[in-house]
């Protein structure tokens, strides 16, 4: 399953202004960081609470930036 990760990356360049500084802040590789973005691997639950936490994305707002499917054309 792909999922959508534009919002995420929105709120990112909103709060951080580069995925960059996300990466720095989660203490990965920007490479991996991009990786997950790209739906090629998977974020593991400790990177979602960690990320939302850093970006200030609510409980019930999860969903919506880590787990909305990917609409193919």
């Amino acid at each position: 399953m792909l999922y959508d990760y534009s919002k995420l990356r929105g709120l990112i360049r909103e709060k951080l202004g580069s995925e960059k500084v996300l990466a720095e802040k989660i203490k990965r590789d920007r490479s991996t960081l991009s990786q997950k973005m790209n739906n090629r691997v998977d974020f593991t639950s400790e990177e979602i609470f960690k990320i939302s936490h850093i970006l200030g994305i609510s409980d019930n707002q999860i969903g919506l930036y880590f787990f909305t499917q990917k609409v193919e054309k």
